[in-house]
């Protein structure tokens, strides 16, 4: 069954720029009724609004700033959000960090944030608390789905993701919430994310800064606006508790997953 986004309401955290702010962009040209754009940077999060809010020609877009490792903060975002618009039909958990050096920050936004908004998305969208149930999308990363030596922290809170969001896609929990749980993956897309890698390697490890290097001069980089087209195609034509991958501007597809742990021949 194919979702309409059409008067649909939306969530997006980490949504002041990049990937995130082009998710809301798309989903507004394909008929989504409103989006809350959700970020720790006020400056570039009001800009953000701001600018939909002038492509539009009416108010369908409102920040809230939020530090998504702070519970508090988020369900500010989310309450705030419910006060304005009324409804809530798709969240998207896009915040996220690729800093192995400072780690604990990395797991505790990367992994503890998003666990944090679904939990919340569930409380207040769920048909077990009164909501209609709808959509939620957690953001990992091509790293989701394979190991690379440059980031083993981020590599981690990626396949967490991939993990956590496939065990709420079950159905046991759609059955009970009416929310259906997909991951996207995208592969390397030029954003700051990206630009910023050679910055944030482990310490003390002779070497490990030429193998970032040599990684981003030779990938092969795709645009934000192609990502958020597929996030399109995986909302409207998703099943609950599926994995898509973008990357290098090829069309997004679904992976597919072995049923439980092969042996090795």
């Amino acid at each position: 069954m194919v979702f309409e986004v059409g008067k649909k309401v939306a969530l997006i955290t980490g949504a002041a720029t990049g990937i995130g702010l082009q998710y809301a962009r798309e989903l507004l040209k394909q008929g989504l009724k409103a989006v809350t754009i959700v970020d720790i940077n006020a400056s570039q999060g009001e800009k953000a609004a701001h600018e939909l809010n002038n492509q539009v020609g009416k108010k369908v877009a409102m920040f809230i700033k939020a530090d998504m490792t702070k519970s508090d903060e988020v369900k500010n975002a989310y309450r705030s959000s419910l006060d304005e618009w009324k409804s809530l039909d798709i969240v998207i958990n896009n915040a996220g960090i690729m800093r192995d050096r400072v780690w604990e920050e990395e797991i505790a936004l990367n992994c503890n944030g998003v666990v944090s908004s679904c939990l919340l998305a569930m409380e207040y969208m769920g048909k077990h608390r009164g909501g209609k149930g709808g959509i939620v999308v957690n953001a990992s990363s091509l790293l989701g789905l394979k190991v690379f030596c440059g980031y083993p922290i981020y590599v981690g809170t990626k396949h967490f993701i991939v993990g956590m969001t496939r065990t709420f896609g079950q159905p046991f929990y759609y059955n009970l919430t009416g929310i259906k749980f997909m991951t996207i993956c995208p592969g390397v897309t030029d954003t700051s994310l990206i630009s910023e890698l050679p910055d944030y390697p482990l310490e003390n490890f002779d070497g490990l800064r030429a193998v970032l290097e040599e990684h981003n001069r030779t990938a092969k980089y795709q645009t934000v606006e192609h990502v958020a087209e597929g996030l399109y195609t995986m909302i409207t034509k998703g099943e609950n508790g599926s994995v898509w991958v973008s990357n290098e501007g090829e069309p997004i597809y679904e992976v597919s997953f072995p049923e439980g742990p092969v042996r090795k021949k």
